[in-house]
């Protein structure tokens, strides 16, 4: 049996996007986006990201890559660590508190 090389990405057809989370995360994302008073458009410029991509974010169409997570806290400073667990909050809350 003759071995493959190994391929980038995913394999075809698989997915690791999980819309409760997405949606989870994108509703911390625009409620920390509120409190600080930022624009979307100014979110966008200080974490170095397309403002229709953030827009894809904060309604959960998109989640996030681990740097673009780290960036987002930056800019809204707090700490990535707390943007997820406001997510597991929110998570927990909507499950009835188990996942």
């Amino acid at each position: 049996m003759e071995k493959r090389p190994p391929t980038r990405g995913r394999p075809a057809g698989k997915s690791s996007f999980d819309p409760r989370v997405a949606k989870a995360f994108g509703n911390v994302v625009r409620e920390e986006r509120l409190k600080s008073g930022l624009a979307q458009e100014k979110l966008s410029l200080l974490a170095r990201v397309e403002r229709a991509h953030l827009g894809k974010i904060e309604r959960g169409e998109s989640l996030p890559t681990l740097p673009l997570i780290m960036r987002l806290s930056k800019a809204l400073d707090v700490k990535a660590a707390y943007l997820i667990s406001q997510m597991e909050q929110q998570l927990d809350q909507c499950e009835g508190g188990g996942r």
